[in-house]
């Protein structure tokens, strides 16, 4: 276990999920599959004792370091990782919120692609997520069921031949799975059809979820869908679920640009290049107005109402202009106002380059 590393590493290179190569990755960010975990010679983590999460970590992190096909993963001990670390691994979605904030002995392993990541002594003993960029939910769960499928073979996890993989919230009990697409859905919001979209999908068992998960917030129009239960359902069903719904959000998304584009033409261009210009000169900006601004950019490029600007390098920005990131690239910790000076330089060094972007274009 590597515990004074140095993440430098991770911010010289773009996380699968950031992409933007997959199928219907204009709309679709990513898709992610997550598995739960546990091990049956253990309580599950909140009935654990110090010594029993620190023997959980110890016997999972020797069991995945001695897999070949782990082998090659960055493992860190998160209890030992600074607070901006911990943030910054939040911020690439490699660990949770609640894995960060955590007290006790955790850790988490890493694939060099930052494809997928295997928690230690999150709510589960184990929680493995796989992401892939756009929606490409099939090839997530072939990937991730060969990785389970590998650790399963060098540990015995919690299972009933009835209820299915146990797991410490009852609504994960049975395939422990979590099926969840992110989709940058800004038309929607516009033209204010997003919570009726979303009223339709809490009926059937779909939840909403903001950028970084159960909790968050919407920034940036970015919005996780994914399944609510588990238990009674195979792996197929969930994966089958989330995949009938995503292309009519897709299609939703569409035709809302669409109608943007034929009945209001000027006030989105005017949207568009008010956000670029902003992007472009401010010498002072939030976070969650960066995220704001760079979401309706990001919607002119595939408008192509912006050219040359990749929506490759906006999907980094979205992420490199997060607290952690903006410490982390500066090498030194940062007040807030200092991060949104910081932010407001970075944004202009990155967006008005030549190779990077040019002014929108006009009507």
């Amino acid at each position: 276990m590597k515990n004074d590393v140095d993440l430098s590493k991770l911010m010289g290179q773009c996380g699968e999920w950031l992409r933007g190569s997959g199928p219907e990755s204009d709309i679709v960010i990513s898709s992610r599959i997550r598995l739960a975990r546990n091990l049956a010679d253990f309580p599950f983590i909140r009935r654990c004792t110090e010594q029993d999460r620190a023997n959980i970590e110890r016997t999972l992190v020797e069991k995945l370091e001695s897999v070949s096909e782990l082998r090659d993963a960055l493992y860190l001990n998160v209890a030992r990782l600074k607070s901006v670390d911990r943030q910054f691994l939040v911020e690439r979605q490699l660990i949770s919120r609640e894995h960060a904030d955590a007290q006790g002995a955790r850790s988490v392993a890493i694939d060099a692609h930052e494809e997928f990541s295997v928690m230690v002594n999150e709510e589960d003993h184990l929680r493995i997520q796989l992401m892939k960029s756009g929606l490409d939910l099939e090839a997530a769960w072939d990937q991730i069921n060969r990785i389970d499928d590998i650790i399963e073979s060098q540990v015995t996890y919690a299972f009933h031949e009835q209820l299915g993989y146990l797991t410490a919230c009852p609504t994960n009990v049975g395939t422990g799975m979590r099926v969840s697409v992110m989709l940058h859905l800004p038309a929607l919001v516009i033209t204010r059809q997003i919570d009726k979209v979303f009223r339709s999908l809490q009926k059937i068992s779909l939840a909403v979820r903001g950028l970084y998960g159960e909790g968050s917030q919407a920034m940036g129009d970015f919005y996780q869908i994914s399944n609510q239960v588990t238990l009674g359902r195979t792996e197929a069903n969930l994966i089958q679920q989330v995949k009938e719904m995503v292309p009519l959000l897709i299609a939703y998304e569409r035709r809302a640009r669409e109608f943007l584009m034929r009945e209001s033409p000027k006030d989105l261009h005017d949207r568009v290049s008010r956000a670029y210009g902003i992007l472009c000169t401010a010498q002072t900006i939030s976070s969650e107005e960066t995220m704001h601004l760079l979401s309706s950019v990001r919607m002119g490029v595939n408008l192509g109402l912006i050219e040359n600007l990749e929506i490759f390098t906006l999907n980094q920005l979205f992420i490199q202009t997060q607290p952690a990131h903006l410490q982390k690239i500066r090498g030194a910790e940062l007040d807030t106002a200092d991060r949104n000076i910081e932010r407001a330089t970075y944004l202009q060094q990155h967006l008005r380059k030549g190779n990077y972007g040019e002014n929108p274009k006009s009507n």
